[in-house]
């Protein structure tokens, strides 16, 4: 039926983007038995690739774990409401991991750590280490639902026939999970070196081919009012501010990221992987925002979330079927990273430490995998129910201030950590973004991030201070 279909234009039209999608899906399957057979044995092989990635593989993976469907299909929603400096998002995205390579990627990878909480546990209490798991598993869920979302609008805008919003959903859910369960971190870092030559190339293209023209007619053809083409003024400076203070915090403590800085050959490879990713992140938010700005001069009338998707479909379809590959390339290289870090943290800081300690490396890597399906599962049913996809982000992702509070008092100001400043610390960020969102009163600052920044390094210096005061304790040593 398919190839009759291919005989005329309309039919061809509509059936190439399919063969593209189904031509895509197979080669990441591929990747992913690839993945399987080099992360075989150890549990470490299949959550570090057995900590042997070289730089590019480092590279490649913090930039298709950063350029998911936030960074492309948020941007241009976020552009076809408030102008081009919505770009400024994959900028504070590639600053966030510059910091981390240049300041802690090699600190980490010196460690010898699988999950951050390992590093918790040397510091602070059994509180705060599961405090610790069910915050990062819970920021990491939020995330992953998010690539659901931008995943199922890319696949109903290609392909209407054959995928509603729910259904394109479902299916990129079923393979940003069958990717990760095959192969691990192997899988999700082999598949990044295709994911993101196919973004970078299918935007590009996008943004060249499209039918708008200059800047000159772009100007023209959008609403009188409003910055559109203002490379600040319509996120503003106080927004742009808060994006670079979230990403940097999240790229100083979110275990998905930090999670491929541990599988790094070494510190070195850690530390150029990281900066490498990070300036390739620097144009390709600016190029989604353009793209979001072409849709709302050409179809005013779409849903903001369908903006990038609208502008793509505009064009032939070779290229539209390419582009909007790359854009679902772009949520499956997320998603596999996070749903990675996230069965990562339940699979030993949960089942091993907690559960069963006697479980064996085998035992803790089944339950990696099946915690992977049983993820995946929850975080679909959460996209159901998600809008606003850069607003949702940022608001989940203001839980890791007091993640990063903790963390950098252990990595450099070890003396000052004590047994219960973790939890008191965690459960404050907590506390304080639950306010932020019930009591509006409680919102004394532009974002909640900085409210975290300011409650969690309060009351961890209380803390500490209170608890030394009382108890005086050997020094412990610098990691």
């Amino acid at each position: 039926m398919l190839m009759t279909r291919l005989k005329n234009e309309e039919g061809f039209s509509m059936s190439l983007p399919l063969l593209l999608i189904v031509a895509y899906i197979l080669a990441l399957f591929i990747i992913g038995i690839v993945g399987r057979l080099r992360s075989r044995g150890s549990s470490a092989n299949y959550s570090l690739a057995g900590r042997t990635l070289p730089w590019p593989l480092v590279s490649m993976s913090i930039v298709g774990l950063a350029i998911g469907g936030a960074s492309t299909v948020g941007v241009a929603e976020q552009a076809f409401r408030v102008g081009l400096s919505a770009g400024w998002y994959n900028v504070a995205w590639g600053l966030g991991a510059i910091v981390t390579g240049l300041w802690l990627a090699a600190r980490y990878r010196a460690l010898g750590i699988t999950t951050l909480t390992e590093l918790l546990d040397r510091y602070f209490d059994k509180k705060t280490v599961m405090l610790g798991v069910i915050c990062q598993v819970l920021i990491q869920i939020v995330i992953i639902s998010l690539q659901y979302v931008a995943g199922g609008s890319i696949l109903h805008a290609l392909l209407p026939e054959y995928f509603s919003l729910t259904t394109g959903m479902l299916t990129s859910a079923v393979v940003f999970i069958g990717i990760t369960y095959i192969g691990g971190m192997w899988s999700a870092s082999l598949s990044n070196i295709l994911n993101v030559a196919l973004i970078y190339v299918g935007i590009a293209v996008a943004v060249f081919k499209q039918p708008i023209g200059s800047p000159a007619a772009l100007a023209a053809a959008l609403p009188s009012s409003g910055p559109w083409l203002d490379p600040i003024a319509g996120v503003g400076v106080k927004g742009i501010l808060i994006w670079i203070t979230v990403m940097i915090t999240v790229n100083l403590s979110l275990q998905s990221i930090i999670q491929i800085a541990l599988g790094a050959k070494d510190g070195k490879e850690a530390r150029l992987g990281f900066v490498s990713g990070g300036l390739l992140m620097l144009p390709i938010g600016f190029l989604a925002a353009w793209l979001g700005l072409c849709a709302k001069a050409s179809a005013p009338g779409v849903a903001a979330a369908s903006a990038l998707p609208t502008a793509i479909i505009a064009l032939d379809p070779f290229l539209a079927g390419l582009t909007l590959t790359a854009l679902w390339a772009a949520d499956i290289s997320t998603a596999c990273s996070l749903l990675l870090g996230a069965s990562t943290m339940i699979s030993r800081d949960i089942y091993k430490r907690y559960m069963k300690p006697e479980a064996s490396d085998e035992a803790v890597r089944r339950v990696m995998e099946w915690s992977v399906i049983g993820t995946g599962a929850l975080t679909f049913i959460m996209a159901l129910g998600v809008s606003g996809i850069l607003n949702t982000l940022m608001l989940g992702l203001s839980l890791t201030a007091g993640f990063s509070v903790i963390l950098l008092s252990a990595l450099f100001r070890p003396n000052l950590c004590t047994k219960s400043a973790g939890f008191y610390t965690l459960s404050a960020g907590l506390l304080t973004l639950l306010a932020w969102q019930l009591i509006p009163a409680s919102r004394l600052l532009p974002h909640p991030i900085y409210q975290e920044w300011i409650v969690c390094t309060f009351v961890f210096g209380l803390v500490s201070w209170y608890e030394r005061k009382q108890v005086p304790s050997p020094l412990p040593e610098t990691p």
